[in-house]
């Protein structure tokens, strides 16, 4: 990582086997914890894959957007297109940014955070998609409240959870 005192945290919604989607889609439906990723995101750096860009579908508002995406001629209109991690991290240089996905930027981007924001969904949902394990060498649980969402009763936790 280069030399600078930025702060990532990845931020991601897992089911119970560390499933995060499918299809290049979210699988669940929990608007309370997009609300949570909106609040916790906005006004901060985002650093996402080209795929969960076009999941997404546009630039998400109040953060400056940067994607991850092999094809250098790739641009979109709002978004800082970058070809590693390692561009993306130097683009939020002493900034606290949020990594969003999918599946292989986090595992790229576990090296470099200090932080994780996991919302773990006590469910099983069909999933081609998958966040790497939590290794508890490496991670120490910070925090963990416990939500049921009003629209659909699904039981969930907001864990916190920093580098040792």
């Amino acid at each position: 990582m280069s030399e600078s005192a930025s702060h990532i945290s990845i931020i991601v919604a897992t089911d119970k086997n560390h499933g995060i989607g499918i299809n290049n889609q979210l699988p669940w439906h929990l608007p309370e914890d997009l609300a949570h990723f909106k609040r916790t995101t906005s006004g901060h750096p985002i650093v996402m894959g080209r795929k969960t860009f076009d999941s997404i579908g546009r630039p998400l508002p109040n953060r400056q957007n940067i994607v991850i995406t092999r094809n250098e001629d790739w641009s979109h209109s709002g978004v800082e297109a970058v070809t590693s991690i390692q561009d993306a991290l130097d683009l939020v240089a002493d900034k606290a940014a949020f990594v969003i996905g999918g599946a292989e930027i986090y595992r790229q981007a576990l090296a470099f955070a200090q932080e994780l924001i996991v919302t773990e969904i006590q469910q099983i949902y069909q999933c081609d998609a998958f966040f790497p394990e939590i290794d508890p060498t490496v991670w120490q649980e910070k925090s963990r409240e416990y939500f049921v969402a009003e629209s659909n009763q699904l039981h969930y936790a907001i864990v916190n959870y920093i580098r040792k």
